[in-house]
């Protein structure tokens, strides 16, 4: 199987992963340290990019001017686990492709304000764990608690994006 194999095959597991969930927990960096905050994914055709909105006076906008370094955690039957470098991104066309009435009510703004700006996350890899038996993941988590570990859990994989 080439790369290119490899890589469409990776990003369609975790598309597969992430499908239906509307809100991921993002982290950037501040100065602080970490922080997290949920953020509603505005593409769901995962393709190696996720997209979301805030604006300039937030302090997502400000953390990404300073670090682009962000992780994604996307919770549902699974866990997934993205890592990537988030791009700032002022494109009218996209935003207004993207945009929903519901926007209008949470950022109390029309499409048009100039204070919206989109985010791109470019994945780089992605980590994540299949919950589809229960009682592994609950025997995984145990042995982990205990300090009883096994490295070769077949419970979690991470995949290259790029």
């Amino acid at each position: 199987m080439s790369t290119y194999e490899k890589n469409q095959e990776a990003i369609e597991k975790v598309r597969d992963l992430i499908k239906g969930i509307d809100v991921a927990m993002l982290t950037t960096i501040s100065s602080d340290g970490l922080v997290s905050r949920p953020m509603s994914t505005q593409e769901v055709e995962f393709d190696g990019d996720l997209w979301f909105m805030t604006q300039k006076d937030k302090s997502v906008y400000r953390e990404l001017l300073e670090n682009k370094n962000v992780n994604l955690a996307y919770v549902d039957k699974s866990y997934v686990s993205v890592r990537g470098e988030a791009e700032l991104i002022e494109d009218r066309a996209k935003l207004k492709e993207l945009w929903s009435p519901m926007y209008e009510k949470f950022f109390g703004v029309s499409s048009d304000d100039p204070s919206l700006v989109l985010i791109k996350v470019k994945a780089e890899t992605a980590e994540y764990w299949e919950a589809g038996n229960r009682m592994k993941l609950v025997k995984n988590m145990f042995k982990k608690l205990t300090g009883k570990e096994n490295d070769e859990s077949d419970l979690n994989k991470t995949v290259e994006l790029d």
